[in-house]
């Protein structure tokens, strides 16, 4: 008795194990090829997060356009064929992309659940606010305090053109950009005049939100929040510092961040629950500009017809401005015409971005690709689009691998926007903002800081690069995740510019 007893019970266990790790998927008919792996539960998790492209790729030649992955528990269904991409991005029915990010949202952030009944009606509104606030004259407002922003803080620390300084480009890129960032959404506060005083507030607010972001990964993973401490103390710091009562202290808050306070203010939640999606709004404004921010410039200091280029087209621009002093205003045609930058811009872009683009099955349906041929999709299941495919594609992009700074120029030095694949014209040709539901809706705003950026640290800085033949490589570790950071930074000598450019 007690024998067949331990039978039943290792039984019982054995079946909970294939139970929990999902080893008792078989493919059906119609689905796509099942990768499922050898490790329970985490199925193909190891080799996909050492290469993701290498993987995909390699998977992609022996199953084809479209397969299922087991990964860490979840089942994601890969569309390798770009022509597929819009098929997916239609299936706005039968895909959710909402409810997914909502959880992972609340899970990082700690904000409320906004797909819950009391809030639901009233956050449509909050999500209508990023279309009010960063398109048109909203973004072009929002795109001059950000002008005046960065050139209140190159201003403060400019060196002499006698003396060189040197700072890791990562470095100078984060203390630039990440407090004219913030003070551009977040406004300035009202009484704080010394700019010491403003540059050792804004060095703890960047260092907090550096700790927060280098959890990131493994938070995205699925670890509780509550086991990294660091990352934590560091939100809740963030947050300290964008509760209400401290915003309302401030002035020149974007109408962005006004709005949102206005909306939240009459929703149920409490102030750190407001503060929080702060926090997750101040992520959002920085985790991707930071680094595209960081290799736009590098990839320009590292290539000298890049470099040349862009100091010829911002001498244009800026050829009325007699000194450092005059402040610059720049419209929107202005930015709108710097067709070199926006293809370094872009041209870096390609080259770091490893986001992926993920949708939820509602319920079982049937997904045609472009090849005609329907591919049974079941509920609950991932569905997943990995743009550095396109964006490393050699049919699309000749020498994926090596930078081009006029890469999307045409012949007439105006922007490009014809591409093609197999001799097809390709749609989706630069994915680093996503599509369709998850298209970042500050993309214009993003293009125009990071334009700025350049513009102004050309024009007032002397840069170059100690080593321009060490080569930087992305940090893979981040891939899903969206603009890839760099593996190491890289030393920046740098001094007063003239103005004749």
């Amino acid at each position: 008795m007690g024998t067949w007893l331990l039978i039943l019970l290792a039984s019982g266990l054995f079946y909970l194990l294939l139970k929990v790790s999902g080893d008792l998927r078989r493919r059906q008919p119609g689905e796509p090829q099942l990768v499922t792996g050898w490790l329970p539960f985490f199925g193909v998790m190891l080799d996909y997060a050492k290469n993701p492209l290498g993987f995909l790729r390699a998977t992609q030649q022996k199953y084809g356009d479209i397969f299922t992955c087991k990964i860490a528990g979840k089942y994601l269904t890969f569309i390798m064929d770009p022509f597929s991409f819009p098929m997916v991005l239609r299936q706005g029915k039968n895909l959710d992309f909402h409810t997914f990010a909502m959880g992972f949202s609340q899970r990082v952030f700690g904000h409320a659940d906004f797909t819950s009944p009391v809030y639901s009606d009233s956050y449509k509104d909050v999500h209508s606010i990023f279309t009010q606030t960063l398109q048109g004259l909203h973004l072009q407002h929002l795109s001059q305090t950000m002008l005046d922003n960065l050139q209140t803080v190159l201003q403060r620390c400019l060196p002499s053109e006698s003396s060189w300084r040197e700072e890791g480009l990562q470095c100078f890129t984060h203390r630039i950009m990440f407090e004219a960032g913030f003070l551009t959404l977040f406004g300035k506060k009202n009484g704080v005049l010394q700019s010491e005083t403003v540059g050792m507030c804004m060095q703890k607010a960047k260092q907090d939100f550096l700790t927060f972001d280098q959890a990131f990964p493994i938070l995205a993973a699925g670890l509780p929040i509550s086991l990294c401490v660091r990352a934590l103390r560091a939100r809740e710091a963030l947050a300290e510092k964008l509760l209400h009562g401290e915003l309302h202290q401030r002035t020149l808050i974007s109408d962005l961040i006004q709005r949102r306070m206005d909306a939240f203010d009459c929703m149920h939640l409490d102030e750190t629950g407001k503060a929080r999606t702060h926090v997750c709004m101040l992520w959002a404004s920085q985790a991707n500009t930071l680094p595209a921010a960081f290799w736009s410039l590098y990839y320009t200091l590292r290539c000298p017809e890049a470099h040349a280029a862009a100091l010829a087209e911002v001498g244009q621009i800026l050829q009325d401005i007699e000194d450092h002093d005059t402040p610059i205003s720049l419209s929107t045609e202005q930015l709108d015409s710097m067709t070199v930058l926006e293809s370094i811009i872009s041209e870096a872009l390609r080259l770091s971005s490893a986001s992926i683009m993920i949708r939820v099955a509602n319920d079982d349906f049937s997904l045609t690709l472009d090849s005609g041929k329907p591919q049974a999709i079941r509920k609950g299941d991932y569905i997943a689009l990995y743009p550095q495919l396109i964006h490393m594609d050699p049919d699309i992009y000749s020498n994926p691998m090596e930078f081009r700074y006029n890469r999307y120029l045409d012949e007439m030095g105006q922007k490009r926007t014809q591409f093609s694949k197999n001799g097809r014209p390709l749609k989706n040709y630069l994915l680093p903002f996503g599509s369709g539901a998850s298209k970042c809706p500050g993309r214009f705003f993003a293009m125009n800081e990071i334009k700025l950026f350049l513009t102004l640290v050309l024009w007032y800085y002397d840069l170059h690069l100690s080593d321009t033949n060490k080569a930087v490589l992305p940090d893979s570790t981040r891939a899903g995740l969206g603009i890839l950071p760099p593996m190491q930074d890289v030393l920046l000598r740098y001094r007063e510019n003239g103005t004749d450019l």
